[in-house]
């Protein structure tokens, strides 16, 4: 049996496949996780330097750092 990956590695696999940057709903439908679940974990990898937030919109999409496409979707 494989292990299931940490939820914080999930969310960084899941933002890393998608360097466009995705909205915290787009996350956690992706991943099948509850949306405070998903943000709560975002703003850990954010203060830990790992991810970062732009507003877009009306919405505010997350990036891996390093994996940031610049020309939008």
């Amino acid at each position: 049996m494989t292990p299931r990956l940490d939820i914080k590695e999930q969310i960084k696999k899941v933002l890393k496949n998608h360097p466009e940057g995705l909205m915290l709903t787009e996350i956690a439908e992706i991943t099948g996780m509850n949306r405070f679940t998903v943000t709560k974990y975002i703003h850990e990898l954010i203060g830990k330097g790992v991810v970062f937030q732009k507003e877009a919109a009306a919405a505010r999409m997350c990036y891996l750092k390093g994996n940031f496409k610049k020309n939008g979707r």
